[in-house]
């Protein structure tokens, strides 16, 4: 029996925020290497060149600066992308006519993923402000762009609210939000349709496929999310970290900005660190995620 709505919410928004956290720890160093390089394009030949310029000017710290902030937004967005993702399955079954248990197709699924990421949005795109100012920070200082700063998110913080105020936060949310529907469309429905091949060859269900199935799973759909988005991400980087010296363009201006004066290449600036954290960091999401819900269903039934 299916536990009580509410029950069912809050096991899906714990459950978010594991996998979340999760996906922090185990992939930061190369999120910071590919902000970097979206921002600075020029700057680095490659991403072991950035993270070993990085770990040469600032040390390992240098490697988790937004460490905080990203876990703040990893766990925010994570347990309202799930908390979501339930939710908006139940609406996909109401309008389909469907029954209340029934199982929904991967389409099904990654549409409600899909929806479910506009909501996820509205908490990471303040959260995601501030951990990629945090990580672009010494190159902006280097460049001359920004007076020398203390490098603390609550630095960061009080400056966003003295200079732009409680809508700053909100910098680049069009564009996350442009980044997250088709992008979750594509990271939900590879996920699923990947563990429905695994349960087909294993012949199982797809909840029993087993840990390296789940990791490979989320690691693929993680890739597929990259694949699709990385030029709107780069887009989104730029105007959050760039907005620290002024007024910054819009998302078509800075896309045009930089297509025209850097070259099509500098959109994809930094894919190589993303795709290679993207296994490692999207599996221990989904694997944080399926084995603690499995385990919450669990009590909720006894």
């Amino acid at each position: 029996m299916a536990p009580h709505p509410a029950v069912q919410a809050i096991i899906d928004l714990s459950a978010g925020a594991v996998g979340g956290a999760a996906c922090v720890f185990s992939g930061q160093p190369l999120d910071t290497a590919k902000v970097k390089m979206q921002t600075f394009p020029t700057l680095y030949r490659g991403f072991v060149h950035c993270i070993a310029s990085t770990y040469k000017q600032v040390g390992i710290r240098g490697l988790y600066q937004g460490t905080s902030p990203a876990l703040m937004a990893n766990i925010a967005e994570n347990s309202v992308l799930f908390m979501s993702y339930g939710f908006c399955q139940k609406v996909i079954r109401f309008t389909a006519g469907l029954d209340k248990e029934a199982v929904l197709s991967d389409v099904q699924k990654a549409s409600a993923g899909s929806v479910a990421s506009i909501f996820s949005s509205l908490v990471l795109c303040p959260t995601e402000l501030v951990k990629c100012r945090l990580q672009a920070m010494y190159e902006m200082e280097m460049s001359g762009k920004i007076a020398k700063s203390q490098n603390t998110v609550w630095s960061v913080v009080k400056s966003i609210m003295r200079n732009e105020g409680p809508q700053g936060f909100f910098q680049g949310l069009t564009t996350t939000i442009a980044r997250e529907v088709p992008g979750y469309f594509c990271f939900f429905g590879a996920y699923e349709l990947c563990r429905s091949t695994f349960a087909d060859y294993m012949k199982c269900d797809k909840d029993d496929i087993g840990v390296g199935p789940i990791v490979f799973s989320g690691g693929l759909g993680g890739a597929c999310l990259w694949l699709v988005v990385y030029p709107m991400d780069c887009v989104k980087s730029r105007i959050q970290v760039m907005s620290m010296t002024g007024k910054q363009a819009g998302f078509f201006r800075t896309f045009m900005t930089i297509a025209r004066g850097e070259g099509v290449r500098a959109l994809y600036s930094g894919l190589t660190p993303t795709m290679v954290r993207t296994f490692p960091a999207n599996g221990a999401l989904f694997l944080g995620y399926e084995v603690s819900r499995k385990l919450m269903m669990k009590h909720a039934d006894t």
